[in-house]
């Protein structure tokens, strides 16, 4: 008996290709090694390699046009005319999104780029576009257009994807609310006419994605839902509205009656499917978001296919599955982990895995559950293998951390005690410059830290190599004349995996790579089992650095809740639990810390509203352990040692109390692409301690004159009184080269010092 074939599909794949291909061949064309054809048939052979997976899986509509050189949003701005006018050229090529994601020089002038936020709540940072609301939307395809032939003539059926109208407008800035909402008539007809294109090419399926349905959305954005999407709707093209990272919530009656011919939500933040089924008309279609498309876990198959049984008995072939959402925050293929133990290993899947997991769950469904009896009885036998390995449960680390949940971790002593008794201490200048930890990563470092991994070197000769960094490292600082030193991390490979893979619990990977923004990729660590710290990580490397010299030099930490989300955490534990075990573990490093003479140590928490639940309803817990786990690990520091802690792009009006709350002695943050509009909060808060904005962007190759960071300083000077006021670049220097860092931070220092004189 034949059964038919269950519509599988996937919102979006990872860009960067296997090995970070795409990652090598963009850096090289930036350095001008590569020519643009030649990174063109780079970036080909990457989607042909992707296609052939789709294939092999057998996903039925497989995505086109999600590709992007550097970032989807960008790249939608360009496509829709949306680029403000310091770029010069609005033309769609993949130089001018190159332009937007990095900045360039012009006749000596740094034109600033797009400002970077974190997409909803993921850990992947998407360019802001900057509207006009006296630029026309002007409909600029060909390079779309160019990538979604290259799929149909890979696969026929390949499902376009687009950013939705709406959601493009929503995180959009530069203009009001009331005048982004005035440009989606527009925006749909040029939608529409981009449709069109589509539906002469012979797609049949187009995916549009609207996420910010997930959000608590003012009553103007959604009441602009409808009348936007009678304005795009092209007979012929059939329309899945694709919604994810949440639940629908009270939106799901909007979601259910536009005129789409399809809906997608995210199952696993969604409880009750069928009530979202109950919602749809006959004629439209539900895809289930079943695979968790941010997990590089293994599915529990037998959990997911009970869950999608009533829903398929309900609505037939009318059920698609799908995973979570893009498969662009995993990495490519768990296959390539071939040192990782096999109870680890067993367990693994990433993006290519999750296409074969797509593929037994419809058949499943399909043919019935005994049809995938072996691959269900083989991720129980993995799963098992995991649970029962040793580490997965300590009981000593359990005894010590469930307490904390109950406990109110505050400092001794109040910020006004500590600061005088630090001031004792480091005496420093008025407008005290810093930077945020990480210099330079040259090949030079990579190569040893390479070698030494691969036994070539010792570890004494390893070791020698990196304190020949530091050394570096604290004498270019001294001669430049920064206040507080770093040690630069050179024997850092990432700010959470380098903690990863010397904490208890944690695991780390060959090839689980993953994009941020642009070129850049984070490998995050795995949390497997309970978190311990077994010895000390950083004192030895603190303490040489501080002997090198008479200022101080910061202690540097990644806090609890960054390597909390910056890891791939496991999911047999509240996430406030395993926070609470890593925070217990930074206790003591910065105890030792402490003993060791370092008095400044800074405890990095840039993704503190990254964990931010996307319903405010749901803020308020997470805020609580977020906060109370971050002062755990500080509770125990001395009045005149000073804390810091750095957040990266966020905004900060709605949780500063939270932020308040740490009770960091100073808190750095970014500011320079907000042209220091994210002070306004800690402004109008009237926040209490100190505050580091950054005054240049280090995300950028661009070198700051002392022209254009003394207003950023100035400006600041207005918003933060000037005793508690700090000088910093955006973020760590790692990605830079020296020819950059040197004379960026001169013209720092250079600014703080011509200012501190005319305040003395």
């Amino acid at each position: 008996m034949s059964h038919p074939k269950i519509t599988t599909h996937i919102l979006g794949y990872p860009r960067i290709g296997e090995r970070r291909t795409l990652k090598w061949a963009l850096e090289s064309h930036w350095r001008g090694t590569l020519s643009a054809q030649a990174l063109h048939d780079t970036a080909v052979g990457v989607r042909a390699k992707n296609f052939a997976e789709f294939a092999a899986a057998g996903i039925s509509l497989p995505p086109a046009g999600d590709f992007t050189y550097y970032d989807h949003i960008a790249d939608t701005a360009l496509m829709f005319g949306q680029v403000p006018s310091r770029f010069g050229s609005t033309a769609n090529t993949a130089e001018n999104l190159f332009v937007l994601g990095r900045g360039k020089n012009r006749d000596g002038h740094n034109i600033a780029p797009l400002a970077m936020k974190k997409w909803f709540n993921s850990n992947y940072h998407y360019m802001v576009p900057e509207l006009d609301a006296a630029q026309p939307v002007k409909l600029d395809s060909a390079r779309y257009i160019a990538l979604v032939r290259e799929a149909l003539a890979l696969n026929p059926a390949a499902k376009p994807v687009i950013v939705g109208p709406l959601t493009f407008l929503y995180l959009s800035r530069g203009i009001d609310e009331a005048a982004r909402l005035a440009k989606a008539d527009a925006l749909a007809g040029a939608y529409q006419q981009l449709l069109n294109e589509l539906k002469t090419l012979g797609v049949t399926w187009v995916q549009i994605d609207e996420p910010i349905l997930t959000l608590d959305l003012p009553t103007a954005w959604l009441a602009a839902f409808e009348p936007t999407y009678h304005k795009l709707k092209v007979a012929g093209i059939k329309l899945l509205l694709t919604t994810y990272f949440g639940d629908l919530n009270g939106n799901v009656a909007l979601a259910a009656s536009l005129p789409v011919d399809g809906l997608h939500i995210d199952a696993i933040a969604t409880q009750d499917l069928i009530a979202v089924a109950d919602r749809l008309p006959d004629y439209k279609v539900l895809s289930v978001g079943i695979i968790d498309g941010r997990s590089i876990w293994r599915a529990n198959l037998a959990e997911k296919l009970e869950r999608l049984q009533p829903v398929y008995a309900r609505l037939k072939d009318r059920l698609w599955l799908a995973p979570s959402c893009s498969l662009l925050h995993l990495p490519v293929d768990a296959t390539l982990e071939t040192h990782a133990p096999e109870f680890l290993r067993a367990n693994l899947s990433y993006a290519r895995q999750k296409l074969h997991e797509l593929a037994i769950l419809a058949r499943g469904l399909g043919e019935g559950e005994a049809a995938i009896a072996s691959e269900i009885a083989a991720a129980t036998a993995a799963r098992a293998l995991l649970d029962t390995h040793a580490g997965r449960v300590n009981a000593d680390v359990r005894g010590r951390t469930d307490t904390i949940a109950h406990q109110s971790p505050d400092r001794a002593e109040a910020f006004a005690v500590r600061a005088a008794a630090q001031q004792a201490r480091f005496h420093l200048p008025l407008l005290p410059t810093t930077t945020i930890g990480s210099f330079p990563q040259t090949h030079e470092i990579r190569a040893a830290r390479k070698a030494f991994k691969n036994n070539e070197i010792s570890a004494a000769e390893y070791e020698t190599s990196m304190k020949a960094e530091i050394k570096h490292v604290i004498e270019v600082q001294e001669k430049i004349g920064l206040d507080a030193l770093v040690h630069g991390e050179a024997e850092r490979n990432d700010m959470v995996e380098y903690f990863g893979e010397q904490l208890d619990g944690f695991a780390f990977t060959q090839e689980g790579w993953v994009q941020s923004y642009g070129s850049r990729c984070v490998k995050p660590p795995i949390i497997w089992g309970d978190v311990h710290r077994a010895k000390p990580m950083t004192v030895e490397w603190s303490r040489y650095a501080q002997s090198l010299s008479s200022r101080p030099v910061k202690g540097m930490l990644t806090g609890p809740v960054t390597i909390l989300f910056w890891s791939f955490v496991r999911d047999d534990l509240s996430r406030e639990a395993v926070c609470y075990q890593i925070a217990e573990a930074l206790r003591h490093e910065i105890n030792d810390l402490a003993a060791a003479g370092i008095g400044m140590i800074q405890v990095d928490e840039p993704a503190f509203r990254e964990g931010l639940p996307l319903r405010k309803k749901d803020w308020a817990p997470y805020l609580a352990w977020a906060v109370r786990a971050f002062k755990h690990s500080v509770k125990d520091a001395a009045r005149d040692v000073q804390i810091h802690t750095h957040m990266c792009y966020s905004e900060f009006n709605d949780i500063i109390e939270a932020i308040a709350a740490l009770d960091a002695d100073v808190i750095t943050i970014e500011t320079t692409r907000s042209n220091m509009q994210l002070l306004d909060a800690f402004s109008d808060f009237a926040y209490p301690n100190a505050i580091g904005p950054g005054i240049y962007d280090i995300h950028a190759p661009q070198i700051p004159t002392v022209d254009e960071i003394e207003p950023r300083v100035r400006l600041a000077m207005e918003k933060i009184p000037v005793e508690r006021l700090w000088i910093n670049p955006d973020c760590g220097l790692k990605t830079r080269t020296w020819a950059e860092v040197i004379p960026s931070l001169e013209a720092m220092v250079a600014v703080a010092r011509t200012l501190r004189s005319k305040l003395n």
